[in-house]
């Protein structure tokens, strides 16, 4: 085997350290955000807040544009995503999240419930259950060996030990304390108010094979159980609004609050955009210290320098992230002026490589923009995803406002004669949108609706209530 020499030309990206703090800017939250600039202002003292501007001011982009080309063209990365809720998590009190008065011992919570009907003997059965269930709410150890342990330890028959793992598993959360997903399920489906439509073929899905369930595997069900197909379709809905995972009822629950980063209003016949205030503070450097350093020696001070261009890599962060903020915003109200206006059947086609080719930037960095930033309407509060639409085949027309279609000829068909699939297909393509009766079938059950047979035995109870 020989030894050769061989020259290769290639181009390489080379990710700058202002580049990578810019690529983390861009795609925090608002409360990310938030936090990443708090902490900015602590750790260096060169850094101080702006007065905000005013609405109609513009956001300069002149900086922004200077490493705009090796901007754009960076590809997604995992390296750079940052999961939802996580960032800084170790500096969160998560007991801020619970309401007064409340412990942060999420099963002293539930013994307190039970205070009211158990006596303190059977608190301590009780639990003794919650210590041995896991995370998801489900015993940790086989019921028997459980069942054992409880009545050696407290000197109580078994019956008595598995009346109060019963009353845990029907009190709040429902289910707790189950010893499999089955049985933690049933409890659920036996619990529901009044009389739920399928939940005799729930009941019955559950005590059979879990795995056709988990398969998705509706032929099949229907005849094993010898019901048609969209009876098992309206019972596995069923199944699927009830909690798997009893146990996460009782974690802190996350504040549901959004705080719109950009908003759009209408005036003087045109949709006007601006960055929210409260969510874009803008930073400058002292410009006392930066006079200081700048008439200095450049050997001198060398820490302080450091801080100086870190100053300088932060700030242009900020900027870009602001100004492609706002560069995409504006071209997706422009282009979904007629959503903003007459609502979800309005709603266009539009795709991130559209709008990316709008403000002259790649696709992955628009997919950074909008994730996680909220744009206030006077429609509602959306996050900058929920406004891209995908084209129906063979149509002008968006899914998601074929999806709005269905559901207002739903709504308002006759209680009696309410409308099938095909039927429904058949009236959209008189409106000009031509699609299959399996598509309207995949758009009812995304939104949830029953099939016209159950909707019709539905309507029908109402009347018989009153006949009688």
């Amino acid at each position: 085997m020989k030894a050769t020499l061989a020259t290769q030309l290639g181009q390489q990206l080379h990710l700058t350290p202002s580049l990578l703090q810019s690529i983390r800017l861009l795609q925090l939250n608002g409360l990310q955000l938030e936090q990443e600039i708090r902490q900015a202002l602590e750790n260096n003292p060169l850094l101080e807040l702006e007065e905000q501007a005013t609405e109609a001011e513009a956001i300069p982009g002149s900086d922004a544009q200077l490493e705009t080309a090796a901007f754009d063209e960076l590809p997604e990365s995992s390296m750079w995503d940052v999961a939802g809720g996580s960032w800084n998590d170790a500096d969160e009190d998560r007991t801020a999240r619970l309401p007064a008065g409340e412990s942060s011992d999420p099963h002293l919570r539930i013994l307190q419930a039970l205070a009211l009907d158990l006596d303190e003997a059977d608190l301590g059965i009780a639990a003794f259950w919650l210590e041995h269930c896991d995370d998801a709410g489900y015993l940790a150890a086989p019921l028997a060996q459980l069942t054992l342990l409880a009545s050696a330890r407290f000197d109580r028959n078994a019956a008595h030990v598995e009346g109060i793992r019963q009353h845990l598993l029907q009190g709040d959360p429902i289910g707790m304390a189950a010893r499999d997903l089955r049985e933690c399920l049933q409890v659920q489906l036996a619990a529901l108010p009044g009389t739920v439509p399928a939940r005799h073929l729930a009941n019955r899905l559950l005590g059979g094979d879990l795995n056709l369930l988990a398969d998705h595997d509706y032929a099949a069900l229907a005849r094993e159980y010898g019901v048609e197909q969209a009876d098992v379709h309206e019972a596995f809905r069923l199944v699927l609004s009830l909690q798997p995972r009893p146990g996460d009822a009782l974690q802190p629950h996350e504040d549901t609050a959004v705080i719109p980063d950009v908003v759009a209003w209408h005036a003087d016949g045109q949709w006007r955009v601006a960055l929210n205030p409260g969510t874009t503070p803008r930073l400058g450097i002292n410009p006392a210290y930066e006079k200081v350093l700048s008439e200095s020696d450049a050997g001198a001070n060398q820490p302080l320098r450091e801080m100086l261009q870190e100053a300088r890599w932060f700030t242009r962060g900020l900027s870009m992230r602001y100004d492609t903020l706002l560069r995409t915003a504006r071209v997706i109200v422009e282009r979904q002026a007629a959503f903003l206006a007459e609502g979800e059947e309005a709603m266009a086609p539009l795709t991130l490589k559209e709008v990316a080719d709008a403000i002259g930037m790649h696709e992955s960095t628009v997919s950074r923009i909008t994730s996680g930033k909220y744009l206030q309407t006077p429609r509602g509060t959306f996050e900058l995803k929920h406004f891209f639409a995908v084209r129906l085949e063979g149509a002008s027309i968006s899914g998601l406002a074929v999806k709005a279609m269905v559901r207002r000829l739903i709504e308002s068909e006759p209680p009696a004669r309410p409308l099938a699939d095909d039927a429904i297909a058949l009236l959209l393509s008189r409106q000009g949108v031509n699609i299959a009766r399996r598509t309207v079938a995949k758009y009812r059950e995304q939104l949830d609706i029953a099939p016209a047979r159950a909707r019709k035995r539905q309507n029908a109870r109402p009347q018989l209530a009153r006949a009688g």
